[in-house]
């Protein structure tokens, strides 16, 4: 039987997808990590990977239409970050084949479907699923290291 893990802290916030949301979700997390001391690397990491999700959000689920993404932050006692990002938007038919590098559906906007690839990298697990018609949601998780012990 799996372990049931609850969070030292979390916070919940919906945003709309209007494109200068992305920079304030990748702040946010920034901003809410900081508690547990991460490192610029690991920082810079978690920021890069929200704010693909999000755009993701902003770009392919709410196409020509504003619509909320919802976003779910987690820490947990051994250092583990957790990030639900989701929107009620249209979906992702094929999530294989999506996630696969330079895929796109936007090839006029010059998008480089490299977006689930940069989450993947960053992050240490990416689950992505979707519904087409209802929405897609991602969870990423990252370890971030153990903090340096100080010696007296």
């Amino acid at each position: 039987m799996k372990e049931r893990r609850h969070p030292i802290n979390e916070v919940k916030l919906v945003l709309p997808s209007h494109s200068a949301n992305e920079s304030f979700a990748r702040s946010a997390a920034a901003v809410f990590l900081t508690q547990i001391n991460p490192t610029v690397t690991e920082l810079s990491d978690i920021k890069c990977a929200v704010s693909e999700a999000v755009t993701n959000c902003i770009v392919h689920g709410y196409t020509d239409t504003i619509g909320l993404i919802y976003i779910n932050m987690r820490l947990y006692e051994n250092r583990e970050f957790r990030i639900e990002i989701k929107d009620k938007g249209i979906g992702i038919p094929d999530v294989t084949e999506a996630m696969q590098p330079l895929f796109t559906t936007d090839k006029e906007n010059e998008r480089s479907g490299m977006g689930f690839t940069i989450m993947e990298n960053f992050m240490d697990t990416l689950k992505v699923t979707s519904v087409k018609g209802s929405g897609t949601r991602v969870i990423m998780t990252k370890k971030l290291a153990p903090l340096p012990r100080v010696i007296k």
